[in-house]
């Protein structure tokens, strides 16, 4: 029972509450008149459709928008809480009447590609048109001071669950409706029979979406690739971008020969790909240069793995090309099979290959670029939570690309407004510190000024006893030691001695060594209970003398920082949408004209072109569904927004009483 000073009482009367999103929606409505992409859209998007009413592409393309904004769970929703605001809503961009789901459906189902990557052409100009972001948009600075753009492509996949249906002769052909839109395809972790790949494509310092492409199943990686690269070629060219700076990371999926000789023909981007290309472990050139150590050692600072990395230069993937940089990070195996890489005599190799100079990139800066890529997966993660462009909105390909076009659309208003509502600075983060050489000493990473090259393998003499001596221990091309048992040691130690030589210090498993018929002649006595060891000594060579697959005498110096500067992921957004859905907004009509201000009805007499049934132009189909000027007028008041903003995009500023 209530306090008796509070009195609850119930009205009959149904008053609907405003939709929170309803004034996010207003906003985005106004910035479309403002810069002319409503125009821009119903003069160069144009889709002729029987059964469509008297609606064209702008009234669903408002309806998908409004759809991506709400964060409804479904389209059904969505329509069942638009529907008391269906004026207003639709009034916001001029239009009368709201279509049906039911018509929506329609249109998306018939949907063809022409109309589809014209939408796609003008998000892709709108990315450009109005830069909020600083120019060049962040990037990462290498060691020589040089400015590089990343950009990430990576695909996402979604699964589609299908109920068994009974397939006998009494009964017709099932038909399903995901046979246009999806196929069967790798699913990874998802549940389902089928499903649809997205390749996305992030510029991954302002977190903007530059396109977006999907297929069927597993998709057409390699055709998608291609179109990727036009898309990244036109940013960088509308932002005067030099090509050859733009650093695309990608995942193991084009880490073959085929889909980077298509990336990289014709003076592509950069590239940094985890490669699956193993059997170029076997060349002479990478075999010579696993039998000296390792260019750097590096430890993840999270899961602890501590890799040797051997940096390749020059590696041809076919006889005919591309020649890219490879990296190998060596690590010891575990008991589990490997999840990346491949394992030899218990060594699991991970390869990378990259086109970016030695001198710019270490072959640890190499490595943290790429594994940093998983902040990519973290903006995947936002848009499933606060749009999920992958719900199915279409059971047709265009359809759904159309509305996931639109989602990355909204996507990208979001981060322009959330600038301008509250501006941030570009942060810059020290993602290398100034280049250093790093080996083993005593269990831990002791850093040395410079990279120092050395020479072959050096093994002490035979023993007294006659026993096996360092010599007889071949050094294999994974950097382990070949026992004569054929067991395999592997390196334990690395440590630098004042003389300066470098000693590798090599232990075998003692399962092998205590079944090993030779273990009396290789440890002097069959008692030991320790594996046998053996030592080696790699002695600094000249200065003039360069290393495997160094870089050239006369190259640039590496000296500064790996500097990363970027923006806020999430808070940029966020910060403008929970705003507007915790303002108030309030909406009001004018009144309504009376019946002598309204228009005069046409006569009943019909033109010769009406009579013979011509169509209708462009112009009198779009003007079909637009809001009579004589319509009584909407005023949309948005609370909580600064002066600032306002002014930035053209509102009125409602005057204090």
């Amino acid at each position: 029972m209530t306090h008796p000073s509070v009195h609850v009482q119930i009205a009959p009367t149904s008053v609907p509450s405003t939709p929170s999103w309803l004034g996010e929606v207003a906003v985005l409505a106004h910035v479309f008149s403002q810069f002319g992409l409503q125009k821009a859209i119903e003069e160069r998007v144009r889709f002729a459709r029987a059964r469509m009413g008297d609606y064209e592409v702008i009234d669903f393309v408002v309806m998908l928008m409004g759809y991506a904004v709400s964060g409804e769970r479904t389209l059904q929703a969505f329509g069942e809480r638009l529907l008391p605001f269906a004026e207003p809503f639709m009034a916001l961009f001029g239009r009368a009447s709201l279509p049906h789901p039911a018509t929506l459906s329609r249109f998306l189902a018939a949907l063809d590609q022409t109309s589809v990557e014209a939408l796609r052409a003008l998000f892709q100009e709108d990315l450009v048109a109005r830069p909020s972001f600083a120019s060049p948009p962040g990037g990462v600075w290498d060691r020589l001071g040089t400015h590089w753009t990343v950009v990430d492509v990576d695909g996402t996949k979604k699964a589609a669950r299908q109920r068994a249906l009974p397939q006998t002769s009494d009964l017709p052909a099932p038909h399903r409706r995901f046979d246009q839109v999806c196929a069967p395809g790798y699913l990874g972790r998802k549940r389902g029979e089928v499903a649809r790949t997205r390749t996305t494509i992030l510029q991954a310092h302002t977190h903007q979406w530059l396109g977006t492409f999907s297929g069927a199943g597993n998709g057409d990686y390699r055709g998608e690739l291609l179109r990727s690269r036009a898309a990244i070629e036109s940013y960088a060219t509308a932002l005067s971008l030099p090509l050859s700076q733009v650093l695309t990371r990608l995942d193991g999926l084009y880490g073959n020969a085929a889909p980077l000789a298509d990336l990289l023909a014709s003076g592509g981007p950069g590239v940094i790909v985890r490669g699956k290309d193993y059997h170029l472990l076997d060349l002479p050139a990478v075999s010579k240069r696993l039998l000296h150590p390792p260019d750097q050692q590096t430890t993840h600072p999270e899961s602890g793995t501590c890799r040797a990395l051997f940096d390749c230069l020059d590696i041809a993937l076919t006889p005919t090309g591309p020649s890219v940089r490879m990296l190998l990070a060596a690590h010891p195996a575990e008991a589990s099979p490997p999840s990346i890489g491949t394992r030899r005599n218990g060594i699991i190799y991970e390869q990378f290959f990259t086109t970016v100079p030695p001198a710019a990139f270490t072959p640890a800066d190499v490595l943290d670029l790429y594994l940093h890529r998983g902040s990519f997966e973290t903006v995947l993660a936002d848009e499933d939570l606060e749009q999920e462009p992958d719900r199915w909105c279409s059971h047709t390909p265009w359809g759904q690309e159309f509305w996931q076009i639109l989602s990355q659309w909204v996507w990208n208003l979001r981060l322009e407004l959330g600038q301008q509502l509250s501006p941030t600075t570009m942060r810059l983060t020290e993602f290398s510190s100034s280049q250093v050489n790093e080996s083993v000493q005593g269990g831990e990473f002791v850093q040395e000024d410079e990279p120092v090259s050395y020479g072959p393998a050096q093994w002490a003499r035979r023993s007294y006893t006659k026993g096996f001596s360092g010599s007889d221990f071949s050094l294999q091309t994974d950097g382990t030691l070949l026992c004569p048992a054929d067991h395999p040691l592997y390196p334990q130690e690395r440590r630098r001695e004042r003389d300066g030589s470098l000693r590798v210090l090599y232990a075998a498993r003692i399962g092998h060594c205590r079944a090993c018929p030779l273990r009396s002649q290789c440890q002097e006595r069959g008692t030991s209970i320790k594996p046998r060891r053996v030592s080696a000594v790699f002695w600094p060579q000249a200065s003039s003398a360069s290393p495997p697959d160094a870089p050239l005498a006369d190259a640039p110096a590496p000296c500064h920082l790996v500097l990363w500067g970027d923006w806020e992921r999430c808070q940029i957004r966020r910060r403008w949408f929970h705003l507007l859905r915790t303002q108030a907004v309030l909406l009001a009509f004018g009144p309504i004209p009376s019946a002598e201000e309204e228009d005069v009805h046409p006569s009943d007499v019909q033109t010769r072109a009406q009579r013979a049934h011509w169509r209708l132009s462009w112009k009198q189909r779009l003007a079909r569904n637009a809001r009579l000027s004589s319509a009584a007028s909407l005023s949309v008041t948005l609370h909580g927004l600064p002066v600032l903003f306002a002014q930035a995009f053209g509102f009125d500023v409602v005057s204090a009483a």
